[in-house]
């Protein structure tokens, strides 16, 4: 099954942009009635057929419109500080897309060792992570933004009035687990600090904002790991993966 994205797939046809025109004609060597699939990135999967191939702008056939392919329970939204190693944020995002992802906001702390990030880079890798990994959502990726801004305009620019918040940090006292606090179905944040922690300060205005605190385990884990960790336990408890016997 190849995937490929399109501007829009509301009508008939569907016209591929160049850069998937030239992987599909040029490289995968497809022709006129070859099957494939297409999305625009909004959820709705399109069964279609080769109907022009022009190496420049194929032209396809929509055979079947799938609405809410890959639709999930509940919205995951991770916040994270990226690692100074900016090859670890890439690589979370990319995981953290094939597994099953809505929103990834980079955020800066006062201990943070990366205040830039190349957000254009990310959006390609989590478009290319969508098409591997066959999903029709393309998550969105946030530009960086300091905490207090985040905090600031949670449930504006975030849009997190029904979601559960937690925030995850190494200090502190003994914590529930994210099994314990999350109710499936539910939307969820997860807040992920930088290597270097949050500072007290930061945590204090977190929990202010009615972040719940919770503990991943006993594991010192690496903010990257940390962040998947979440979105992998939270997509395990939504049921999107079963363990066969």
């Amino acid at each position: 099954m190849h995937l490929f994205l399109s501007d829009t797939t509301q009508g008939p046809y569907a016209t591929l942009p160049p850069e998937e025109s030239k992987h599909c004609v040029r490289v995968l060597r497809m022709q006129l009635g070859d099957e494939l699939y297409v999305t625009s990135g909004d959820g709705t999967m399109c069964r279609a057929r080769v109907a022009n191939p022009d190496p420049s702008a194929c032209e396809v056939e929509i055979v079947e419109r799938i609405t809410d392919y890959d639709h999930r329970p509940f919205h995951l939204h991770i916040a994270i500080a990226p690692p100074k190693n900016n090859a670890r944020t890439e690589w979370f995002v990319e995981k953290a897309v094939e597994i099953g992802i809505d929103r990834i906001t980079p955020i800066i702390c006062e201990h943070s060792e990366r205040g830039v990030l190349k957000t254009d880079r990310l959006e390609r890798i989590a478009l290319s992570a969508m098409k591997q990994s066959l999903k029709a959502r393309r998550p969105l990726i946030d530009p960086p933004v300091n905490l207090p801004d985040f905090l600031q305009n949670l449930n504006s620019q975030f849009s997190i009035l029904n979601s559960q918040k937690f925030v995850c940090y190494c200090t502190g006292d003994e914590r529930h687990t994210l099994g314990q606090l999350y109710t499936p179905g539910t939307d969820a944040l997860v807040l992920i600090g930088p290597e270097g922690d949050f500072s007290p300060h930061e945590i204090a205005e977190v929990l202010a904002q009615g972040f719940q605190p919770v503990t991943l385990g006993t594991a010192r884990l690496r903010t990257e790991t940390a962040a998947l960790y979440a979105v992998t336990a939270l997509n395990f408890m939504n049921g999107e993966w079963r363990i066969e016997n």
